[in-house]
């Protein structure tokens, strides 16, 4: 075996090289090498003896199927064990290589040995068919281009392909293209015009050439026919085409659209466009071509680890028989991505926080994976959007999610915490992920009232049990912490029997009482809201409840004094003309607003024409003279509304004697009144009758009116505006009465500017009559004058 291994090694010329850097072992053997040719001495290369071998048990350790190359442990020299065709093994790699391991035991040692395997001219060139045919128009001018169909060269290198050939002719010649992967392609120019009618059909042989020593070559005959019709072929507006694309492009992306135009008319200027025999079935399955619009789109899965360029022949074919084609070139170019997303993992999450938690908490510890590799795989993770988190990197791609401001539940009880990462790659590459974290309460927070003070209306005479107002507070804690249940506190309003209470659930307020404005006007209540937290928190508001006056009182006359609601006044007839005052009806109201606003008015009248009465003021005045010695009875029926809804009122029967002054000078008996034939007995008794009660109703009140002077100590001297004011003047020792504050006089008439006072005046015949009267005081009249006339009651 020794000697046929050195027959090998002479035979082929074996190039043996020894790489001992980065500790690896190297040679360099052609392949198609015979069974046990010289690979190259171990021993050597490892510095050992040949017996050391056998003594460490040396073996060699491949991952291959095949053992190619095997070692003698006698001498140390590895020997081809197994055919080696290198087109089997790297198909048509640039390089290829067969690595294994030399192991030595005690001690355990490893080498590594790479033999590399050199390509030999053992292939020669082969077309796909052994004749091809093709079409060409007489009229095509020289210097027209036809692909030709490749030939295929399994070896490598100088081994390959190198030129094409054709038979000698008069109007053809080949041309060598190298395209972008290194391989050559041929074109066939047509170097002479075409005459159909001298030659219609040429015969030619296409050989192609390796460049292997000595060349190997393959040959296919070439069938040209010339065709008489059709001289325009489709030309394209360029030649190349270039597109670029990222790899991973989607199926039906565009690449590029390719546009041919034909100059002839009708079908002989229809364009189909198709990919030339140059374009091989692995790229027609990742590309489509669109016959009809030219669009070249993506059919199949892009990888630039694969292939960076891909070089796309096509051509636009008319639609005359024969048809023309026009050529061009579509260069696509993959651009590298980064294709691998980075995942992030969330290994260990709490999903519920108290809202107390302090800051710097780990609450979520979150894993970040990147499948590629070096910047690609480098990996950062950020918390999108400020918050009261963040992330804090804990090794090299774990990081830690932990609080970083005091939390507030109310505030917002819930956080979808947005996770980014992403690598280093280009483009950048990135993934987001969402966590929720839900705050748990505590009970931070007292109810609060909508308002600090609330004021609610209530009108008077309400039906007791009803609600007449609500309050709300709202509590921002939840659960029990934001049970919210009202109470009224005691307060020193609500000491004795209560004016109302509260419904503890929704804060209704019902009065216990049916109110009276005239009696209580306003009263206020303190409203606690309590939660039912641990411990609970509380607040109050206060409610000032307001009531509403209703029109519920009729109004009350006052003056003149009634009796029966009748009243009884003596007028002299020199006193009465037209525009003069005779009387003033006063009446209060005890309700308030428009509700004591009154109004006057005659609702019957012995005669309307002698007295009118003021509908605001209540003044009765004289609408015409009544002369001397003429005695006039004249009854008054007059109404006295309020201006509520609905308007309550009272009415009161007033009845004048107008006539000559009664009281003289003389000595005469006043018992027997002048012009006594116009009274008749029933009259004079009905007259002293109404003037003794009168007298003694009027005696009564003034005495009262004395007594509560007296125990008061003191009579305010005031009069408001709205009041009417009256004066007293003394008489024979007596006083008229003055109407104490507490009797408020509601008078809604317009201020009169004439002043008008009124005395008590008892008449000379008062001894013998005991009437009592009221006249009218005028400033301009004298005392003593007043005195004497003075017989009349007016008010």
């Amino acid at each position: 075996m020794a000697n046929t291994r050195k027959g090998g090694m002479s035979f082929i010329c074996l190039l043996c090289v020894l790489d001992l850097v980065r500790g690896q072992i190297r040679y360099m053997i052609p392949e198609e090498l015979e069974r046990g040719a010289f690979v190259g001495k171990i021993t050597e290369d490892l510095k050992r003896e040949a017996w050391e071998l056998s003594v460490h048990k040396c073996r060699l350790v491949t991952s291959e199927r095949k053992k190619y190359i095997e070692v003698n442990l006698e001498d140390g020299i590895l020997f081809v064990n197994e055919r080696i065709d290198r087109e089997q093994i790297c198909r048509q790699s640039s390089t290829c290589s067969l690595s294994f391991e030399i192991a030595l035991d005690n001690p355990l040692e490893m080498h590594r040995v790479v033999v590399e395997i050199l390509d030999v001219n053992d292939n020669s060139p082969q077309f796909s068919k052994a004749e091809f045919s093709l079409q060409i128009s007489e009229l095509i001018a020289p210097g027209a281009r036809f692909p030709l169909e490749s030939a295929h060269d399994p070896d490598v290198g100088t081994n390959a392909i190198s030129t094409y050939q054709i038979s000698p002719n008069d109007h053809f010649y080949i041309k060598v293209q190298i395209r972008s992967d290194g391989s050559r392609s041929a074109e066939l120019i047509l170097d002479k015009s075409l005459d159909r009618e001298q030659q219609s059909t040429f015969h030619l042989t296409l050989t192609a050439f390796d460049g292997g020593i000595p060349p190997r070559s393959g040959t296919a005959r070439l069938t040209i026919m010339v065709v008489d019709i059709n001289d325009n072929a489709p030309l394209f507006d360029r030649e190349i085409y270039k597109s670029t694309l990222a790899e991973n492009s989607a199926k039906g992306t565009l690449v590029a659209t390719i546009s041919a135009v034909d100059l002839d008319e009708g079908t002989n200027a229809e364009v189909t466009y198709s990919f030339t025999h140059h374009v091989s079935e692995r790229i027609r399955e990742l590309f489509t071509l669109e016959p009809n619009n030219g669009e070249i789109r993506v059919e199949g899965v892009l990888d630039f680890e694969e292939t960076t360029v891909y070089e796309l022949d096509v051509q636009a074919v008319d639609s005359a028989v024969p048809g023309l084609a026009g050529h061009a070139k579509v260069m696509v170019h993959l651009l590298d991505l980064n294709d691998n997303f980075p995942v992030i993992d969330v290994t260990s999450v709490s999903s519920t926080v108290s809202e107390d938690t302090a800051p710097g908490t780990v609450i979520a510890v979150v894993t970040v994976t990147d499948l590629d590799s070096e910047q690609n795989g480098q990996v950062h993770c950020q918390v999108l959007r400020d918050g009261p988190f963040k992330l804090q990197k804990s090794s090299r791609n774990k990081f830690e999610l932990l609080t970083r401001n005091i939390l507030d539940r109310e505030t917002v009880s819930f956080y979808n915490i947005s996770l980014s990462a992403w690598d280093e790659g280009t483009p950048t590459l990135s993934a987001h992920r969402t966590i929720l974290i839900e705050l748990s309460d505590i009970n931070d927070n007292a109810p609060r009232f909508t308002q600090s003070s609330y004021n609610a209306y209530l009108m008077e005479n309400n039906a007791p049990g009803a609600s007449i107002f609500a309050v709300t507070a709202f509590d921002s804690d939840s659960d029990k912490n934001g049970d919210v249940a009202y109470s009224i506190s005691e307060n020193r309003m609500q000491k004795g029997p209560g004016y109302v209470t509260i419904n503890s659930k929704n804060g209704n307020i019902y009065s216990l009482r049916s109110f009276d404005y005239e009696r209580l006007k306003h009263f206020q209540i303190q409203v606690e809201a309590q939660d039912a937290g641990s411990p609970s928190r509380s607040s109050t508001a206060t409610v000032n409840v307001i009531i509403l006056d209703q029109n519920d009182n009729a109004p009350v006359i006052t003056s003149p004094l009634m009796w029966n609601s009748s009243a009884l006044l003596e007028i002299k007839s020199q006193v009465v003309h037209p525009g003069s005052l005779v009387s003033k009806i006063i009446a209060t109201d005890a309700d308030s607003g428009q509700n004591a606003r009154l109004s006057y008015q005659v609702l019957e009248g012995t005669d309307s024409r002698i007295f009118t009465v003021g509908h605001l003021s209540g003044e009765i005045r004289a609408t015409q003279n009544i002369r001397e010695h003429e005695i006039v009875a004249e009854r008054l029926i007059i109404l006295v509304k309020d201006n509520g809804q609905p308007s309550l009122s009272s009415t009161a029967t007033i009845s004048f004697i107008i006539g000559a002054n009664v009281t003289d000078k003389s000595s005469e008996p006043s018992d027997k009144p002048r012009l006594s034939e116009y009274f008749s007995v029933p009259n004079r008794y009905l007259i002293i009758i109404l003037g003794s009660t009168s007298f003694l109703f009027l005696v009564a009140i003034i005495v009262l009116v004395i007594l509560k002077f007296r125990q008061d100590g003191s009579i305010a001297e005031t009069c408001n505006s709205s009041e009417l004011c009256h004066r007293s003047s003394s008489w024979n020792g007596s006083s008229y009465h003055r109407p104490s504050p507490n009797e408020r006089l509601n008078y809604a008439g317009p201020v009169q500017n004439e002043g008008y006072h009124y005395t008590i005046c008892l008449s000379p015949e008062s001894s013998k009559s005991d009437f009592l009267f009221l006249k009218p005081y005028h400033p301009t009249m004298p005392f003593k004058e007043a005195n004497v006339r003075g017989a009349n009651v007016m008010n």
